[in-house]
């Protein structure tokens, strides 16, 4: 059985068919082989059995009525007259051999130097003399088929026949059967490929057309399906199974147009409304730092209040430019295809977050030639800014943060590393998707905070350059690694 397990299973439906046909005919073609193999054996030997009762026990009287003669020769003769060739016959006595004797072939005479072993003298004395056929087997003679009768003085005549004939034709038989079911197995295996193959030719393109919609980015955007598999025979199984997957194609294809348009109309509201809300914004922390600027005496209250109101709508404006920035790239607004010193740029945004965390180590490690990137300088500015900002609001004092730039085989690599807490392993699968906040669980000493859109812009503004940006977190380490091309 563990033999059975080991061996490889096919995987296919079309294999899986074309094996289970062959065995079912190898099964037959042994079943009608072994049927007809015990039926032959059977018949020959009943034959060989009648034939054995037509000769009866003229040989072995032979030898008990009259016996063996000597002619001027000095040979010894018996009785073979109308004896097969091959009849051998022997004459017992208290159950030991007295006379022994073997026709061969081309000799009327019997050959009475019949070699038999202890062993074969015993298994003749065990034969019943019921005169019913009985194979043994001689040392020197193999196989026979034998009758022993009761003599009549006492005795015990034993008649047999060779069963090598009956075995030759069954063996001959059994040759042929194989040859001739073998060449139908493998005519059957390779007709049966073709025709299952043929069958399955609508569930294979059924198949491909699946295979070509796994392949699709059904995530977001406007999605263009495949072509539908052709129904051939709607009665068929395989029809009905084709005619089922068009129909579901059609429900995906139906449900991704009304979430496409879904999505339109949100990013649309989104840039709108952004737009919109920047004139009130501005105006409101306009009118705020107004206020504060009065040269008359102003209660304390009320200063205080002005102050929040122009820091939130501060706030709100940086927001409000956030989502607009993710609209616009969301609507796949090209950006501009500069070369960028990517270097200068980290030099630049190190300075500025030394400047605002002096309690974090900042720590540098450049190549010695510039790096430069094809792209939009403000936009890559804008993701330096975010990483280290995120970095310095994430982590408490004291924490290092290094920034790495590397470039090599086409493709320039920035990492911004600190050996901070890390990210919750619960945050990490959507870290970058909008409005994740997590610094509550980074830095139990924050307060407040941005609205969890800095590492959604990251991704939408490298993902607009073409490039990738990855998160390896656990506690004591965390790296957010940007690569862009450098062609």
């Amino acid at each position: 059985m563990r033999a059975l397990r080991r061996l490889p299973r096919p995987r296919t439906l079309r294999a899986r068919l074309t094996v289970g046909l062959v065995v079912l005919l190898a099964v037959s073609c042994a079943a009608v082989g072994l049927a007809a193999v015990v039926e032959l054996n059977g018949f020959l030997t009943q034959r060989l059995d009648e034939q054995l009762v037509q000769v009866g026990t003229r040989f072995p009287e032979s030898m008990e009525h009259n016996p063996p003669r000597t002619d001027h020769d000095g040979d010894e003769h018996l009785d073979t007259r109308r004896q097969a060739t091959g009849t051998f016959g022997a004459r017992l006595l208290d159950g030991k051999v007295t006379h022994k004797g073997l026709i061969r072939s081309g000799d009327p005479s019997a050959d009475l130097n019949v070699d038999l072993t202890a062993g074969d003298q015993r298994g003749l004395a065990r034969l019943p003399a019921d005169g019913r056929p009985h194979t043994i087997r001689l040392s020197a003679l193999h196989d026979y088929r034998v009758i022993a009768s009761p003599g009549r003085d006492g005795d015990v005549l034993i008649v047999g026949l060779p069963l090598e004939p009956v075995e030759a034709t069954v063996h001959r038989l059994e040759r042929v059967a194989g040859i001739v079911f073998g060449l139908a197995l493998v005519v059957t295996g390779v007709a049966g490929a073709l025709w299952v193959r043929w069958s399955l030719r609508p569930l294979s393109r059924v198949a491909a057309t699946a295979t070509r919609v796994s392949e699709l980015p059904l995530a977001s955007g406007e999605v263009a399906l495949p072509p539908r598999a052709p129904v051939s025979d709607p009665g068929s199984e395989v029809g009905r199974v084709a005619a089922a997957f068009d129909r579901m194609l059609g429900h995906v294809e139906g449900a991704l147009t009304k979430r496409h348009a879904s999505e339109e109309r949100l990013r649309r509201f989104a840039a709108d409304a952004s737009h919109e809300l920047r004139t009130p914004v501005a105006s409101v922390r306009g009118h705020a730092e107004l206020a504060l600027l009065h040269p008359g005496p102003v209660p304390a209250e009320v200063t205080r209040a002005l102050e929040r109101i122009a820091a939130e709508s501060s706030r709100m404006g940086e927001m409000v430019d956030d989502l607009l920035l993710l609209a616009r790239l969301d609507a796949g607004r090209p950006l501009e295809r500069r070369p960028v010193d990517l270097t200068r740029l980290v030099l630049d945004a190190v300075t500025d977050a030394r400047a605002a965390g002096p309690g974090h180590r900042w720590t540098l490690d450049l190549p010695e030639e510039p790096v430069t990137v094809p792209g939009d300088a403000h936009r890559l500015q804008q993701v330096l800014a975010n990483l280290l900002a995120n970095a310095r609001l994430h982590t408490p004092d004291g924490t290092e943060v290094t920034v790495t730039l590397a470039a090599g085989e086409g493709t320039a690599r920035l990492c911004v590393h600190d050996d901070g807490p890390g990210v919750p392993e619960d945050v990490r699968p959507g870290v970058f998707e909008r409005f994740t906040r997590a610094e509550h669980r980074r830095r139990p000493d924050a307060s407040g905070g941005g609205a969890g859109l800095g590492l959604s812009i990251v991704a939408a503004v490298v993902e607009a350059h073409e490039g990738s940006v990855e998160l390896a977190s656990e506690p004591g380490s965390t790296t957010f690694t940007v690569r862009l091309s450098t062609g």
